[in-house]
């Protein structure tokens, strides 16, 4: 098993496999499992931002080409660092519990106290996702955002020791994960500034889409929803294949699957006839040309 992340990088990366190893231990009592730590071209480039780099898959391509060499069995990943497309012949085995989705907001120890409508004029707040940063420019136009790179450790260490941030954005998950509950100041709901919400109630689910210009003053919100009935016993034969759009579900028949497929297809192109494609055109022609 490999969970990715250099030694800097290894803490979070190493609590998340070991949460994974722990579940497959309950459930398979008698296999060993070996933790192979392996670096990544995302974790290796720490001076620029993630969607400057140009390179697919930053934080997988390394784990990936072990497991297609069969060093390593299978792999952990933070579900947002996987490509939109999986390599031909991968497939998502798993899906642990979620953790709590929400970005955390961490202040500069001489902001505790603020929220991110209360902090100066121009005061500068730092993210390593353009979609958090189009997201926030639009609710918070008074403020700056830049980019900040770099694990956990480093991020808050630049946060409280340089004058350049008044505050940064992180996973409220990996803060608990590492114990540092005490640093979530504010919380709210990464290459490009695209954001998806679902929901599942009554038998119906929920597909909230949105798309933001990179300053924040344009946006494109549509929500779409499907009925999907999944029944107590498998409807579908044997022989259905499991795997769709990269997962492998095997407790959840073929038809509720195309039917949730469906619905981001349908809620993609809904975006699209509203100018989705024209916000995002120009928000890559922004961040090339910065």
């Amino acid at each position: 098993m490999s969970g990715n992340g250099n030694a800097a990088a290894t803490a979070l990366a190493r609590i998340q496999t070991d949460s994974v190893v722990a579940t497959l231990k309950a459930s398979y009592p008698g296999l060993q499992f070996e933790i192979i730590a392996m670096s990544t071209t995302g974790d290796k480039i720490l001076d620029t931002a993630l969607s400057k780099i140009g390179e697919k898959s930053l934080f997988t391509k390394e784990l990936e080409h072990a497991l297609e060499k069969n060093e390593v069995d299978l792999v952990v990943h933070s579900l947002k660092d996987l490509p939109t497309v999986l390599p031909p012949g991968f497939t998502i085995g798993a899906i642990c519990k979620r953790e709590n989705p929400h970005d955390a907001v961490v202040f500069h120890p001489k902001f505790v106290g603020k929220t991110l409508e209360t902090l100066p004029e121009k005061s500068v707040v730092g993210t390593s996702s353009l979609r958090r940063a189009a997201q926030l420019q639009r609710k918070f136009p008074h403020l700056e955002f830049r980019s900040i790179r770099g694990n956990l450790n480093t991020r808050l260490r630049k946060l409280d020791e340089q004058q350049e941030f008044s505050a940064i954005i992180l996973a409220t998950a990996g803060l608990q994960r590492m114990g540092w509950h005490n640093r979530v100041g504010q919380e709210g709901g990464c290459s490009v500034p695209v954001a998806v919400h679902t929901a599942m109630k009554d038998g119906q689910l929920y597909l909230t889409g949105g798309v933001w210009s990179l300053d924040g003053s344009d946006s494109i919100q549509e929500t779409m929803q499907a009925t999907i009935h999944v029944p107590a016993q498998h409807e579908d034969g044997p022989e259905d294949d499991p795997q769709l759009v990269g997962i492998t579900a095997r407790n959840i028949p073929r038809g509720p699957q195309l039917a949730a497929q469906n619905l981001g297809i349908s809620l993609a192109n809904l975006l699209l006839s509203k100018g989705a494609k024209n916000i995002l055109d120009v928000a890559r022609q922004l961040n090339d040309a910065h």
